[in-house]
């Protein structure tokens, strides 16, 4: 609730300083017939858009769980922020069109001191509220208000080349409106472009940070009894919603009161830790006994003769069936998967010819 109120509360103030910056420039752009500065205004009027799509997906987005979706409503935060970046490249395209006309029918503009001073002041206020809602994005993990505060603190360079065409136009009496048009379309279309990417990104599913996924595996790997951290895998419901699972190898002699004490102490320590609803699985090991500690020796061995084989865990010998399990990571680039899986059985078996071997392909989804 804290998160929403602030995050609503720093697009209002976007909305208002954009608000009077479309007012000023749109006037002071037709007075002057700069198609420049008319182009910066509608690019206000978007950023003042985008804003109060901002405050209706945060909205949404806050919505408790329910039936029918039982992970809640945090995604439709990324759906606001496609949105965001449609209505951008919609503008951009449009101040495209008009400044490829003004390029290739130009026409003088008449810049006056007052023009001049309004284009200044949006520099500044500009620039500062790029700086103010970039910030609070990072403090609230809002994709929206960064990308919103990265925005503004590009219009305000582009007001300021705006600024400097006006000097070249006075100075020199040269027209560069049409091409500054282009300039300043190219900003938009880009900024646009970048931010649907950024969205889009996570709507489908990204890689887990990996600065994250160390410091969880160092946390989790702490806990007595624990030989180490394997298959994380984190779901993103949401900018502050993660629920995801891992798989902890541990001794084979721990008995299930045991397991179920640590397990249930690991997840409850992450979410206190990280605010992440974690399920913890687990491989048990049995390779404390000198054959199978062997056996996993030489597997170890074989697998370095394969660069795209990125990790091998879950070993475990099944002395009774006569049958060894590992799961493998191999690298999303290979291509032959199954002929390497098949190449690395066929080579434990000749070693240990008594013996079975089941192999599983991980996803290389976490470092």
């Amino acid at each position: 609730m804290e998160r929403e109120k602030a995050i609503v509360k720093v697009s209002v103030v976007g909305i208002g300083v954009n608000a009077v910056l479309v007012a000023f420039k749109l006037a002071v752009g037709f007075l002057a017939g700069s198609i420049a500065i008319v182009l910066d205004g509608v690019n206000n009027l978007t950023d003042a858009l985008s804003s109060v799509v901002t405050i209706v997906g945060t909205r949404l987005a806050g919505k408790a769980p329910d039936k029918k979706h039982p992970y809640g409503y945090g995604k439709i935060e990324y759906i606001s922020s496609v949105t965001v970046a449609v209505i951008i490249l919609l503008a951009g395209l449009t101040a495209f069109r008009e400044s490829l006309e003004k390029t290739l029918h130009p026409t003088a503009a008449n810049y006056s001191a007052v023009s001049l001073i309004v284009i200044a002041a949006a520099v500044a206020a500009k620039l500062a509220l790029g700086r103010y809602v970039r910030s609070a994005g990072k403090t609230w993990h809002s994709e929206s208000l960064i990308a919103s505060g990265t925005d503004a603190v590009m219009d305000a360079i582009i007001s300021l080349s705006t600024l400097i065409a006006a000097g070249i136009s006075m100075a020199f009496d040269l027209s560069v409106e049409g091409v500054l048009g282009l300039v300043i379309s190219v900003f938009i279309l880009k900024a646009g472009i970048e931010i649907l990417s950024s969205s889009m990104g996570q709507l489908i599913g990204e890689r887990v940070d990996s600065a994250l996924a160390g410091e969880l595996k160092d946390f989790i790997g702490k806990y007595p009894s624990v030989l180490g951290a394997y298959d994380l895998s984190l779901h993103q419901y949401g900018p502050e919603r993660l629920i995801g699972s891992v798989h902890i190898e541990l001794p084979d002699d721990m008995t299930a009161r045991e397991i179920h004490g640590l397990t249930r102490q690991i997840a409850e320590d992450v979410y206190c830790a990280f605010g992440i609803v974690l399920t913890v699985g687990v491989y048990a090991s049995n390779t404390a006994d000198g054959a199978f500690a062997d056996m996993k020796r030489t597997l170890t061995d074989i697998l370095r003769e394969y660069p795209e084989v990125l990790q091998m865990h879950g070993f475990y010998v099944d002395a009774e069936k006569k049958l060894v399990y590992f799961d493998l990571i191999i690298d999303f680039k290979a291509e032959n998967k199954a002929e390497i899986e098949s190449d690395i059985i066929r080579r434990m078996q000749e070693r240990f010819g008594e013996y079975e071997f089941a192999a599983v392909l991980d996803s290389d989804v976490s470092d």
